[in-house]
């Protein structure tokens, strides 16, 4: 099945590309069918992210774990989730990808100035569902976790209802956004065949190639750095021991990744090799899950460099206050990225809205996301074997044993 959706994914990607090159007038006229695709990324984007991130404090059950291990656990993982888009930033503004192409987009980017004072103030929403209705995505998120916070001190008997329900919505969102991800081909081929031809066709082909392939040798420079230069370092510096013998031990798991662009279907294989390889198992059946729903390195930096890929494309001069939404955002929303294939796409769309960058734009990247996808998720699983790695040997060395 998963083959069988590959080989779509590439059909899809050429047919566009011969679209758009050879039918532009027929290309430009189903262009809808690409923004039908995008209204359902749209749609079920910030149900996903909350459920996703008050799910995964809910397993923490009580609020003594969710200090004891839960809150080294976010904190190590918003640092090295914070690093990786920092990671993204750096390179995609050395490489410069997206300057040799030039896009054009329905949106209109809008000028913001930086203000601390304005970024703090609204984080705290005033009104929920109006962030919510305006796409407000990083007021949401931290509404969302204060109040899964607040849940998670009541009594427990009292919240056994809510947990329930939030599994079953996860179960949910995520079968809604499997179907999402399953139209990709068809969404694929009909943005990137109106985004050829809005570029003049044909003749804009190979300066697209160029950009694009450049833009990919971005994404992999940015991850093997932070898969095998930031988190190795991290690793040694926590625990002073050497990280190359454990991603030697636990290079199953990462091929499997590769093979699956899927944390989540990697997980049990993750959970048997990181055991296997030293790390206590209360900490890796605690850790590990908890890290497939929140920890997703990978993807943070890949959203980083694709958002501002496409707005170098599209012309738009990024200011300081957009760098900055870019870094949080991206760093935000990767908590609650689905850990199934393409759910980067879902996230994506949160990225590019921060910063006024047209989400048609997603046609494009989507040529390359096939393979991209795959690294990114091996980068993703990565991290979370060295999170858990990391807090298993601290745990240990503080008192020597787990919570429980």
């Amino acid at each position: 099945m998963k083959d069988r959706f590959l080989l779509f994914m590439v059909g899809g990607v050429v047919v566009g590309f011969v679209a758009g090159a050879l039918f532009p007038s027929f290309s430009l006229k189903t262009a809808f069918v690409g923004e039908l695709f995008l209204n359902a990324l749209k749609m079920v984007v910030l149900p996903l992210i909350t459920v996703s991130i008050a799910n995964a404090i809910f397993k923490m059950e009580t609020v003594e774990r969710f200090r004891q291990i839960g809150v080294r656990a976010f904190l190590y993982y918003t640092f090295t989730t914070a690093l990786a888009v920092i990671t993204g930033i750096v390179v995609v503004s050395l490489f410069k990808p997206g300057t040799s192409v030039s896009l054009t987009g329905s949106e209109f980017h809008k000028e913001v100035s930086f203000s601390l004072k304005e970024l703090v103030l609204s984080l705290i929403p005033f009104n929920i569902f109006k962030a919510f209705a305006e796409f407000d995505v990083l007021p949401v998120i931290v509404a969302t976790i204060l109040f899964s916070l607040a849940f998670l001190s009541i009594d427990w008997n009292r919240k056994t209802i809510l947990h329930q329900l939030l599994d079953e919505l996860d179960a949910a969102l995520l079968k809604l956004t499997s179907w999402i991800i399953s139209t990709v081909p068809v969404g694929v081929c009909s943005l990137i065949a109106a985004k050829v031809a809005q570029m003049g066709g044909a003749p804009a082909l190979k300066t697209l190639f160029v950009s694009l392939g450049v833009y990919v040798l971005t994404v992999l420079s940015g991850l093997f750095i932070h898969g095998f230069l930031t988190l190795p370092f991290l690793y040694f510096l926590f625990t002073r021991k050497n990280p190359y013998s454990l991603i030697s031990k636990v290079k199953d798991a990462l091929l499997t990744a590769f093979a699956t662009a899927s944390s989540s279907a990697t997980f049990p294989v993750t959970l048997s090799r990181s055991i296997a390889a030293g790390i206590r198992r209360e900490v890796a059946e605690f850790t590990l899950p908890l890290g497939a729903t929140v920890n997703m390195d990978g993807t943070a930096l890949y959203e980083a460099v694709a958002a501002i890929f496409l707005a170098q494309s599209y012309g738009i001069k990024l200011s300081l206050s957009q760098y900055l939404a870019v870094f949080l955002t991206a760093t935000l929303a990767a908590v609650g990225a689905a850990g199934i294939p393409e759910a980067g796409l879902v996230t994506m769309v949160l990225v590019l809205q921060s910063i006024g960058v047209p989400t048609e734009g997603i046609g494009i990247i989507l040529a390359v996301d096939w393979f991209l996808d795959r690294c990114r998720t091996a980068v993703n699983v990565l991290g979370d074997i060295i999170a858990a790695g990391v807090i298993s040997t601290q745990l240990e060395e503080r008192d020597g044993r787990v919570p429980t």
